[in-house]
């Protein structure tokens, strides 16, 4: 396979893996949270989240590797690593700042501690625990959007 087609085929993955991870987070935070705050018995509203959230998890765990290995082949293959020192290219930093806080909440706090707070908070307090992720979700989609906007336009050659 030649570079180009190599190219091109790495990037087209890496978009797809984006889209479909950060647009999973934009459809938790701006129809499933606010659905489930309705439901007034706090344990359906505790096991509905729980398994769609679940589910969305396991597309989020793929898509954040598949979006790791493609950015990481990309930015060796185009031996662009010189950009993370130029600021100019903040939006490579936010890519990578973007990744990792998710990475974290996905491989590492969630197993290990974040799902049972969630769900003993839940228990103890629903509209309070459910208003907290659901505002920890609002800021995660924002520093996503800014990012890839950022993203976008500056693989596109706009100057900041």
């Amino acid at each position: 396979m030649d570079t180009l087609t190599s190219y091109t085929l790495a990037r087209a993955l890496h978009v797809i893996a984006v889209v479909l991870w950060i647009g999973g987070v934009a459809f938790v935070t701006t129809i499933l949270i606010p659905s489930l705050k309705q439901i007034p018995d706090i344990h359906d509203r505790l096991a509905l989240f729980e398994k769609l959230e679940g589910k969305f998890a396991i597309q989020a765990k793929i898509t954040t590797v598949i979006t790791f290995m493609s950015g990481l082949y990309l930015i060796d293959l185009m031996d662009i690593w010189g950009r993370f020192l130029l600021l100019e290219f903040w939006w490579m930093h936010a890519m990578v700042f973007v990744w990792f806080i998710f990475t974290l909440v996905l491989f590492v706090f969630e197993p290990w501690f974040l799902h049972a707070w969630f769900r003993k908070q839940a228990l103890l307090d629903s509209k309070k625990t459910f208003q907290r992720v659901h505002i920890m979700h609002i800021v995660l989609l924002t520093i996503s959007l800014i990012t890839v906007l950022g993203a976008m336009l500056g693989a596109h050659g706009y100057q900041f």
